[in-house]
């Protein structure tokens, strides 16, 4: 196992470990407690490890917690137990739109809002008595909001700094929209990580027939922001990349934002290849949908369209009629967010579960050990290309 062999475990750690996955996550929560649970107690076998305190380990980390509401709407926050002197790891999903409470009656889902303040209401709730507190939160909230181009709020700015003006030391998000957001807390730790092995991964053993080379296969950005995310991918791969950038009508606003009038490619001929399209989100989906359009009439082979995150807020009947035109071949997003059980169901597909990362990432940290090989994946990819292409399996 990749932990065993790294020993970041062979240091003292930080403090006794609680795990606090909100309601929002208590799905991936309940995950990354029992690998964490079964990795602690392998180790009892190590004689190199001889640190282990007498909770080091134990049939749960996970700290019990409430989220009340009154009537009203209003809410409350309670630790169920002593966190004195933890090392703690708050897990949250801000998108999860499932969860409902009742305010004079009606029902009302909870927004990203929601979420975000019920976060805060257990945060105040530890009252400083933790050693450490960590939020690991994999849609950061806000990032959408993140500069100022007009007289906008930079909500994702202060988002950030009322949690470290909490308490919080480690904020760790997955593919932050603008990573530069950090420098709005320059003295606390902030940390974003892309997915890209999970992904290569996940496709590989999705498309039995790929041929990992610049002649069959290329990556494709969808937007110029994304270019760097796709320059990676393609470079550990070892193929080419293009990218679309928008063509936008700056004269008009439609909810909030500039329309799109065109995608344009740049890059090499396309045709007879396979696609892998990498962003960092599907919203509506309608700018991923039109560019593999424009893939396909020019005659790209398979279509493997990647995103971290799959909001999918105008429905996945457009995606159903997409596939059913040969527009993709699959459809690969993560567990780090709220999937419904429509998205799990549809043959096309294809989901990329983060839990044992998120509890390497948590395992690794509260033994202070170093992120580094968590954060640059290059070699894992590598291994598993190289796997692949031996027809080995991975």
């Amino acid at each position: 196992m990749t932990q065993l062999q790294n020993k970041y475990f062979e240091a003292l750690p930080v403090g006794r470990l609680g795990i606090i996955p909100l309601a929002s996550c208590a799905e991936i929560g309940d995950k990354v407690d029992s690998h964490i649970v079964k990795w602690r107690k392998d180790r009892i076998c190590l004689a190199s490890v001889n640190h282990m305190a007498s909770d080091y380990v134990r049939p749960s980390y996970v700290i019990n917690i409430k989220n009340s509401r009154f009537g009203s709407g209003e809410g409350k926050g309670t630790i169920l137990e002593s966190v004195r002197g933890d090392d703690l790891f708050f897990l949250v999903d801000v998108c999860n739109h499932s969860l409902t409470y009742t305010v004079c009656g009606e029902e009302n889902h909870m927004s990203p809002d929601d979420h975000f303040q019920d976060l805060k209401r257990i945060i105040s709730a530890v009252a400083g008595k933790a050693r450490r507190i960590n939020v690991i939160m994999p849609f950061l909230y806000e990032s959408r909001r993140d500069k100022r181009s007009t007289r906008d709020s930079l909500d994702c700015a202060l988002a950030l700094q009322e949690l470290v003006n909490m308490g919080v030391d480690n904020i760790i998000t997955f593919d932050a929209h603008d990573p530069r957001v950090q420098n709005s807390i320059p003295l606390h730790g902030f940390e974003t990580i892309t997915p890209t092995y999970q992904f290569i991964k996940n496709i590989l053993r999705n498309a039995p027939d790929m041929k990992i080379d610049s002649d069959h296969l290329m990556i494709i950005s969808p937007d110029e922001s994304g270019m760097k995310r796709a320059i990676y991918m393609a470079n550990n791969m070892g193929v080419d990349m293009g990218m679309f950038y928008k063509r936008r009508d700056y004269s008009v606003m439609v909810n909030g934002k500039n329309p799109v009038v065109a995608h344009e490619f740049l890059g090499t001929s396309v045709e007879g290849k396979d696609m892998i399209i990498v962003d960092d989100m599907i919203s509506s989906g309608n700018s991923i949908i039109e560019v593999a359009k424009q893939l396909k009439e020019r005659k790209a082979r398979n279509i493997y369209m990647c995103a971290t995150f799959g909001l999918f807020t105008g429905g996945l009947e457009k995606f159903d009629k997409a596939y059913e035109e040969g527009l993709f071949t699959k459809l690969i997003t993560t567990n780090l967010i709220y999937q419904t059980p429509e998205l799990l169901s549809k043959p096309y597909y294809v989901g990329c579960n983060m839990s044992k990362f998120i509890a390497l990432l948590i395992d690794t940290l509260n033994h202070d050990g170093s992120m580094g090989p968590l954060l640059d994946p290059s070699g894992r990819i590598r291994k598993v290309v190289e796997k692949f292409n031996r027809g080995e399996k991975f």
